[in-house]
């Protein structure tokens, strides 16, 4: 690391720290739950917090952080000083979206929607992300049952 090394852990500590504020006020999740969400461990993100990083962290990390929140990982990578516009899950080509899904974004970015409103939105899409999915076999009974 560099003469500038304090300044990119300060920099980024203050990034992590104002994702987990927003996590918190927002979605209401602990630290157990933004761990889980982002399958980073407690332990990274409070040294992350607290700068205590020797190396730089590892963009899978950094990236899964992120995407586990809702932010742009850009974002991070600009508070690490790092030089990278975009990243290897950046670099493939996106499914088409969904109609009811694109919807639900703009609901989302809407000034007019209800923070509550946008809030539920949030609750049963993240419900729908990681619900367990039944095997095949049992979805093919559940099909045939209905």
């Amino acid at each position: 690391m560099n003469e500038t090394a304090p300044a990119r852990k300060i920099a980024f500590a203050a990034f992590v720290r104002r994702a987990l504020d927003d996590a918190r006020a927002m979605r209401a999740w602990t630290g157990t739950e933004v761990s889980r969400r982002t399958g980073v461990s407690r332990q990274t993100i409070n040294r992350w917090v607290r700068g205590d990083w020797a190396s730089d962290p590892e963009v899978d990390r950094v990236v899964a952080f992120c995407e586990g929140l809702g932010l742009n990982p850009t974002v991070a990578f600009a508070a690490l000083g790092w030089d990278r516009a975009t990243t290897p899950r950046e670099a493939t080509t996106a499914p088409p979206m969904d109609p009811d899904v694109e919807a639900l974004l703009r609901r989302l970015v809407d000034p007019d929607v209800s923070d509550t409103e946008k809030f539920h939105i949030r609750e049963t899409i993240r419900y729908l992300a990681y619900r367990p999915t039944l095997p095949l076999a049992a979805r093919n009974r559940e099909e045939q049952a209905g």
